[in-house]
């Protein structure tokens, strides 16, 4: 398994790669499947703004491309000191792929600034086991 300033350097470096032109506040991101297999994304954003993409469903993207469907652990950096956690959106989509003890980090380029689990980030979440299976 990477160690955290490991995945904090892939993430920093997707977020180096981001198109952020119009917030200028440019996000990568780093998961780690349960398998082991690392995927990187990056914000990409669009002058129609709901058409642009976070990084976190770039990653996401990714990894189900490239086979993975659970996600362990995600390091989320962002362009400043401060704490930057998944926007709403993504929350939704990380709990997609995850369990309740995924664990989720924010972090600026260099440390961890912040750590959680799934289930801590987005308490009584809804997911596919909330649907009617036919």
């Amino acid at each position: 398994m990477p160690d955290i300033k490991e995945l904090i350097r892939l993430a920093a470096e997707a977020r180096d790669m981001a198109y952020a032109p119009y917030s200028n506040h440019p996000v990568g991101v780093a998961l780690v499947t349960d398998t082991g297999d690392i995927y990187t994304g990056c914000n990409i954003e669009n002058a129609a703004y709901p058409l642009g993409n976070c990084a976190e469903q770039s990653a996401i993207s990714a990894m189900v491309l490239g086979g993975g469907r659970v996600i362990r652990e995600i390091v989320v950096v962002g362009p400043t000191e401060a704490v930057c956690t998944p926007c709403g959106g993504c929350r939704q989509r990380i709990r997609e792929f995850s369990t309740p003890d995924t664990i989720v980090y924010s972090c600026n380029s260099e440390r961890v600034l912040l750590t959680m689990t799934l289930d801590e980030l987005l308490p009584h979440s809804f997911g596919p086991e909330n649907l009617n299976k036919l």
